[in-house]
C-alpha cells in the first residue's frame, strides 16, 4: 500500500425530506446566495423546499448556470457576490452548479487579477467563500471533494481546479429530488460515476486490496441499479444507491493507498467537450475502451482482475480475460443508453485526435497512468475511438 493523506470535512446530510435541515447548517448572520442552473429545481420543488427551509435569512440568487459552467457566467456571479456582500454560497443543482459556485467562491473575493490563472495552474487559491450544497443530479461527486471544471467561452478552453478551501460545508443528498431528472442525465451520471472509479482502480496492482474492493463494489453496484432506475425511475431506494454511488465515486477515499491514478480518459474528454460540445460524460463512454484498449498490455493485470471481479470472467488467460472485460464496459455504457464511439456524434476521429493532441501539447500536458502519453498517443487513442 502507497502512503497516503486522507482528509474529508463535508458534512454529508442524506434521505427524504433532508433539504428541511438547511437551517441549522448556515449560519444566521450571513447573506446567503443561492446558485443554480436553467430553473429545473423550480418546477421539481426544490427550490421552494430551499427558501422554505431559508425562510427570514437574508437571501439573493444568481440563476442560469449551463452545464460545462462558464467562466464568463461565473464571473458575473462572482461580481454579483461582493456587490451584494453574500457571505454563503448554496449551490442547489447538479455538478456543474456546484463547479461553478466553486470558482465563485474563489473569484469572489479574488484580488490577485484574472483568477482563470488559477485555472491555468499559474496562481494558487488562497481564499474563498463558505459554501454547501444541495444535490440535485448525482454524478461528479463535487458535493464530497475539491475539484471543479470550468469552460471559457472566448478561448475554447475546459481546464480544472482543485483547493481544499471549496470543501463544500455541508452537502444535502436527498434522493427524491432525482425523480423529475431527464433520462440522458441519468445515463450520463451513471457513466460519469463508473468512469470517476475505473480510473482510480485501473492502475498498476499495488497492495491496497481494501481499497480495490470497495472501487470493484461501487461497480458492481452500479451494474446491478443501472437498468433498474429505467424501469423503476421512482424506485426511492434505487435513486438512493446510485446517489451514493456517485458520491463514493470521488470523494477521495477509492484513491487511497492505490498506485498512481489514471486520468487520460478525463483529459481527452474535456478537450471533446470543449472542441464539439459534446456532453463530458459522453466522452468519457467513447474515449475509456479505446484508453484502456491502447493500453491493455500495460494495464492487463488490473484489468483482468476486474474482468473476473466486475464482470464475471474466468476463463481465458489474461490477456484475453482482460479484452473481454473492455468489450463488457463498452457494451455496459451502451446499455445504459450512451454511445460509444465518435461516429455517433458525426465527428471526424483522425481531426478530433489531431486537435486534442495539439491542444494538450500547447500545454505541454502529457497523461496516463505513467504520465508519458504524448501527442502521438493520444491520437492513436482517439482513433481506436471512431
Amino acid at each position: 500500500m502507497t502512503n497516503f493523506t486522507y482528509f474529508n470535512p463535508v458534512k454529508v446530510v442524506f434521505g427524504k425530506g433532508m433539504i428541511a435541515e438547511l437551517k441549522g447548517l448556515i449560519p444566521a448572520d450571513v447573506k446567503v446566495m443561492l446558485t443554480y442552473g436553467g430553473g429545473s429545481i423550480k418546477k421539481n420543488g426544490v427550490y421552494d423546499q430551499v427558501r422554505a427551509a431559508l425562510a427570514g435569512r437574508a437571501l439573493t440568487e444568481f440563476g442560469g448556470i449551463e452545464p460545462n459552467p462558464r467562466y464568463e457566467t461565473c464571473m458575473s456571479a462572482a461580481a454579483q457576490a461582493r456587490a451584494e456582500g453574500a457571505g454563503f454560497l448554496l449551490a442547489v443543482g447538479g455538478g456543474s452548479v456546484l463547479d461553478a459556485t466553486k470558482f465563485i467562491a474563489v473569484a469572489s473575493v479574488y484580488a490577485a487579477g484574472d483568477p482563470w490563472g488559477i485555472m491555468e495552474g499559474r496562481q494558487p487559491v488562497t481564499a474563498a467563500l463558505p459554501l454547501g450544497s444541495v444535490l440535485t443530479l448525482p454524478a461528479t461527486g463535487s458535493e464530497m471533494n475539491t475539484f471543479a471544471v470550468i469552460s471559457r467561452a472566448s478561448t475554447g478552453e475546459k481546464l480544472a481546479f482543485a483547493s481544499p478551501l471549496v470543501y463544500p460545508k455541508f452537502s444535502i443528498l436527498d434522493p427524491e429530488t432525482t425523480f423529475s431528472l431527464p433520462a440522458r442525465q441519468v445515463e450520463n451520471g451513471i457513466v460519469d460515476t463508473f468512469v470517476h472509479v475505473m480510473e482510480q482502480y485501473m492502475c498498476a496492482i499495488g497492495s491496497a486490496p481494501l481499497t480495490e474492493r470497495q472501487a470493484e463494489a461501487v461497480l458492481l453496484t452500479l451494474i446491478e441499479e443501472a437498468p433498474k432506475v429505467k424501469l423503476h425511475p421512482d424506485d426511492y431506494d434505487v435513486r438512493a444507491n446510485l446517489m451514493w454511488c456517485a458520491t463514493t465515486g470521488l470523494n477521495g477515499s477509492l484513491g487511497c493507498g492505490v498506485a498512481a491514478q489514471d486520468w487520460a480518459t478525463h483529459m481527452i474528454g474535456h478537450e471533446l467537450t470543449a472542441l464539439y460540445g459534446i456532453d463530458h460524460a459522453r466522452t468519457l463512454a467513447v474515449i475509456m475502451p479505446a484508453v484502456h484498449r491502447h493500453e491493455i498490455r500495460r494495464k492487463q493485470a488490473r484489468l483482468a482482475q476486474c474482468a473476473g471481479r466486475v464482470w464475471g470472467i474466468t476463463q481465458g488467460d489474461a490477456a484475453a480475460r482482460a479484452a473481454q472485460g473492455v468489450d463488457k464496459m463498452e457494451a455496459f455504457f451502451r446499455s445504459v443508453g450512451v454511445p460509444t464511439r465518435l461516429s455517433e456524434y458525426k465527428v471526424d476521429a483522425a481531426e478530433a485526435g489531431r486537435q486534442v493532441a495539439a491542444r494538450l501539447a500547447k500545454r505541454g500536458v502529457k497523461i496516463g497512468e505513467y504520465g508519458d502519453l504524448g501527442g502521438q498517443e493520444v491520437q492513436e487513442i482517439v482513433l481506436l475511438a471512431k
